[in-house]
């Protein structure tokens, strides 16, 4: 196996670099498959000054937004002529199955070309209804300099979460991606490079989250921050840039409920509770890891979700038929098993799965099933992330949503039933950002996503995310000829 090597990228190139190096080994093989240039402050302050320059040189932010639409478009283009590639890198840092990760790069593609066109059509407002003579200007413009922090789980849809929508707006970025997991957003960086953006447009700095993911949160050149994350790190962030009065959009953690009623479609609400729990490995803030089925048909419903989960493929990603890969690292993994045994501990009925996949030298967990949970359990409250399904069974409409709503996390929910005033009820009565009804996990790049409570706030995707991106400026315009205030 080839290990790939990167330094940081600033200034629309890879800088020299001699310094201490993180080094990724496969979560599922051991293997080292990369090595990435461990970033200090000065980084940091290196990649803001950058694109403070670009952002002030008017290079980027004043581009027309049919010119960044059209360099952001060649960037979608070069994404999917290296598809492979990054579809290669993904699944070696991630651990993720193939087939997942080819889902990600298309993804990304298409949230690239969803922004460019936001960007083409971004307006203001204009009042002409004022008085005879006045008018008024209400101006969109970029806000600045924004410093992206994501995750380990979705390196490049979540970057494409943020980043084209950012230069659609005609901000500057600067990205610190995980520690883990760099190497898809080092390259993607490249690819805008040969698309056309300007250097000091899109700059990325590796390392520890400790290190130049604190710098870039507190750095005082820094404008707005988005950041997704665990919803511990988020207050972090939140206190980092309390200190500078810096605009911040947070996408935290999530303990999502998947309710399926008796009247659903039983033969999808089981694929969804699959899909709800066990996709990209479980490592998912979306996740439908709280499974809430009607008593009436719990006992059938469970025995095959718990059957289905079982026959479920675990191993090698980058086979085609693999259903789970292995999690992100050796700590991440003992975490996962510490919560199957708390679930043990604390009562709850364990179905199947349960312990490590011994997989070679690989960090497996076996899918993993518990009935009877209570709200009381660390695993009904806690975000696993991981492939544990955590399933308690309810009679009324208003006792599930009771349960549902019995958590820190506002992220996402989702309801199984063919009554639809059975699901407007339901929706309208959870407290999440999102709801999905006879889906899972499902979604378009025009659809907003945000969380409440401990999941966060702020928006990314859609209208709303391409705004968070922007501010207002007002201009109130006085024609003709003005009377005097004070005196003749």
């Amino acid at each position: 196996m080839t290990v790939r090597d990167y330094s940081h990228y600033i200034s629309g190139a890879f800088e020299a670099w001699n310094g201490e190096t993180v080094e990724r080994r496969s979560p599922a093989s051991g293997e080292t498959v990369a090595r990435y240039a461990s970033g200090t402050p000065a980084d940091i302050d290196r990649a803001v000054t950058a694109a403070r320059k670009a952002f002030e040189s008017g290079d980027w932010s004043e581009l027309s937004g049919m010119e960044r639409a059209e360099v952001l478009n060649r960037l979608a283009d070069l994404i999917q002529e290296n598809f492979e590639r990054l579809v290669r890198i993904e699944v070696e840092e991630t651990g993720k199955p193939i087939r997942f990760a080819r889902g990600d790069i298309n993804g990304a593609v298409g949230l690239t070309r969803y922004a460019a066109s936001l960007g083409m059509q971004m307006a203001g407002t204009t009042y002409t209804n004022l008085g005879r003579d006045r008018t008024a200007l209400i101006m969109r413009e970029p806000v600045g300099v924004v410093g992206l922090v994501t995750p380990w789980n979705f390196p490049a849809l979540i970057l494409m979460q943020k980043v084209p929508f950012a230069l659609a707006a005609g901000c500057t970025v600067v990205v610190k991606p995980s520690e883990f997991t760099s190497g898809s957003t080092l390259e993607i960086a490249a690819l805008a490079s040969k698309a056309g953006l300007p250097d000091g447009v899109f700059n990325v700095v590796s390392g520890k989250g400790t290190v130049v993911g604190q710098r870039l949160t507190d750095h005082p050149g820094v404008d707005f921050i988005s950041f997704t994350g665990s919803t511990r790190v988020g207050r972090n962030v939140i206190e980092s840039s309390a200190k500078n009065i810096v605009k911040t959009s947070m996408e935290l953690g999530g303990k999502s409920a998947n309710i399926v009623f008796a009247d659903a479609d039983l033969d999808a609400a089981v694929d969804g509770a699959l899909m709800g729990v066990f996709f990209n490995n479980g490592e998912c803030c979306v996740s439908g890891s709280r499974l809430f089925v009607q008593s009436t048909v719990a006992d059938d419903f469970i025995a095959r979700v718990a059957r289905r989960a079982s026959e479920l493929k675990v191993g090698d990603p980058f086979d085609d038929k693999t259903d789970i890969g292995a999690m992100i690292d050796e700590n991440h993994f003992g975490k996962v098993l510490d919560f199957v045994k708390s679930g043990v501990a604390e009562g709850a009925k364990l179905l199947t799965g349960g312990e490590a996949a011994k997989l070679g030298s690989g960090h497996y967990v076996q899918p993993t099933v518990f009935d009877h949970v209570t709200p009381s359990m660390t695993i009904f409250q806690e975000e696993i992330f991981g492939p544990v399904l955590s399933v308690t069974r309810f009679d009324t409409l208003g006792e599930v949503i009771g349960l549902a709503n019995d958590s820190q996390y506002g992220l996402s929910n989702y309801v199984w039933s063919k009554n639809i005033d059975t699901v407007m009820t339901v929706s309208r009565r959870l407290k999440s950002g999102w709801v999905q009804a006879n889906t899972i996990i499902d979604g378009a790049p025009q659809l907003p996503l945000t969380g409440v409570k401990g999941s966060g706030f702020g928006y990314e995707m859609g209208q709303a995310g391409f705004e968070e991106f922007t501010q207002l400026k007002t201009l109130f315009l006085h024609t003709g000829p003005r009377q005097p205030v004070f005196g003749s």
